[in-house]
């Protein structure tokens, strides 16, 4: 790494990126604490694993200005495991999820999030900015009129303090100054005290206290593949988000070696796993952090929150938190794609609904990606598919019937490539098939083109087959032996 490319990631602006990381880690200590609820874990254990996450990843990820921490969708496959198992199995899985998630990176397979279409990024945005939102809600409904009042003051002070100055981001001042006047004039609202224990010290290094036999590696080694997996999807579509935000390029492949490294250290202080977390990066992101330093600090902070300033984070409303991920919810929507929707390409749209519907109705952001992916294929095959054409004429006198093939033929073309050949049009005749314009992909062309060839010789009809490309004529080749295909000249 050069002095250049440290200066950009570390040292550009480190007041901005500092205040910009402290408004990522208000934003994250209820999501947090929620998370480690919905894994079975003690509070203290998701902040243990952000603030290690965070630290690690500000050196060893692949994405400048992204936020890592313990997340909603590593606790929902983390779960299971821990109340079958216990907090040890858990720490253990995260390990070995850990070691998984540097062996992807090694093999460089973030190259495939290329396979993540435009509509399923999008989808996944706005799905994650749904539940966010919805996430507040136990939070304010049944409060009674005191805490609709502090999020309505609270909203007020995000949205209007920028057009008085933009300084020090309106979140910060939004909890301070609402802590403050809570506590002055001692209203009685939920605070973060009320929301789970926080940390009495330093997280401590120590080895997961399970048995280390052939059965224990059983019991962790699908969780821990769930967590692997899950971890670096919402990872490298999260750094996708912030490259597009951004407008600059980041190394997905360190990205997935450092979220592993991040996740070992977690696993190794008592943290659960954890990857990106979008709303908090779109936070960061949008109040000027663009560099490693800002999630460096955010770590820092999370910890200098947890044990220095407890008796008075303690006391911050819950309200207050959750005007700010509101706020967080509002600005990670991406809200051009409602006008969009009706404009775009139905099948794209399609793509786009089914990864929001998905992903909110099952709560799992995997899931939703996983079949927004699978719907993406399937349309883009069907649409290559449909821009096969065959033709035929006649020629020498109507002796020999031409077809000729244009397009691409794979495995969704197959059938529609056999079915344009038929023996009755052929009969007394020679047939030459020009593939001059076309190209096979698979197996499954190469055995539709051996079909039909083997058809019209079982009528005793005269086929040759001419203008393969050299890359086609190869896989004929290599996989029937017998094919005798005359290529491009």
């Amino acid at each position: 790494m050069t002095m250049t490319s440290v200066r950009q990631q570390w040292l550009t602006n480190p007041v901005r990126e500092m205040l910009a990381g402290a408004v990522a880690t208000v934003a994250l200590i209820p999501e947090v604490i929620a998370f480690s609820f919905a894994a079975g874990v003690d509070p203290q254990v998701g902040l243990f694993a952000s603030f290690v996450i965070g630290i690690v990843i500000a050196f060893a990820g692949g994405r400048p200005a992204m936020i890592s921490a313990a997340a909603g969708s590593v606790a929902l496959v983390a779960a299971p495991l821990v109340h079958s198992h216990g907090l040890q199995y858990l720490l253990a899985a995260g390990l070995l999820a850990g070691l998984m998630q540097v062996l992807f990176g090694l093999l460089r397979l973030g190259v495939l999030l290329r396979f993540v279409s435009k509509s399923v990024r999008t989808g996944f945005v706005n799905a994650l900015a749904i539940l966010i939102f919805s996430a507040q809600m136990p939070q304010i409904i049944g409060g009674g009129w005191l805490t609709y009042a502090v999020l309505a003051a609270g909203l007020a002070l995000i949205y209007l303090v920028p057009r008085l100055t933009t300084a020090i981001p309106s979140p910060l001042i939004c909890i301070v100054v609402l802590t403050a006047a809570a506590m002055a004039l001692h209203l009685p609202l939920r605070t973060i005290a009320d929301l789970g224990h926080l940390p009495d010290g330093m997280p401590v290094f120590a080895w997961p206290h399970v048995p280390l036999t052939l059965e224990t590696l059983q019991i962790i080694a699908l969780p821990a593949l769930a967590i692997a997996m899950v971890g670096l999807l919402e990872s490298l579509m999260t750094a996708s988000v912030v490259d597009d935000l951004t407008d600059t390029p980041s190394s997905k492949n360190r990205e997935c070696t450092g979220l592993g490294l991040a996740n070992l250290a977690s696993s190794l202080f008592g943290g659960i796993a954890g990857c990106g977390m979008i709303g908090q990066t779109v936070s960061n992101v949008k109040y000027g952090g663009r560099g490693r330093f800002s999630t460096l600090f955010a770590g820092a902070f999370l910890l200098i929150l947890m044990v220095l300033l407890k008796p008075w984070v303690s006391q911050v409303p819950v309200a207050a938190l959750v005007a700010v991920m509101v706020m967080v919810s509002i600005d990670t929507f991406d809200w051009s794609s409602l006008r969009t929707v009706v404009r775009h390409p139905k099948m794209s749209s399609a793509v786009m609904l089914a990864t929001v519907a998905v992903t909110v109705a099952t709560s799992n952001l995997a899931l939703g990606v996983t079949v927004g992916v699978l719907l993406s294929g399937v349309f883009f095959s069907f649409k290559v598919a449909r821009l096969l054409r065959i033709t035929q004429e006649l020629d020498d006198g109507a002796q020999r019937l031409t077809y000729r093939v244009v397009g691409q033929v794979f495995f969704a073309s197959a059938d529609l490539f056999v079915d344009a050949f038929d023996i009755r049009d052929a009969t007394g005749r020679s047939v030459l098939i020009d593939l001059s314009h076309a190209h096979f992909w698979d197996i499954t062309a190469v055995a539709a083109l051996d079909r039909v060839r083997q058809r019209f010789v079982s009528h005793g009809i005269a086929v040759e087959v001419f203008g393969l490309n050299a890359a086609s004529a190869t896989l004929v080749e290599r996989i029937d032996a017998s094919a005798t295909v005359a290529p491009q000249p």
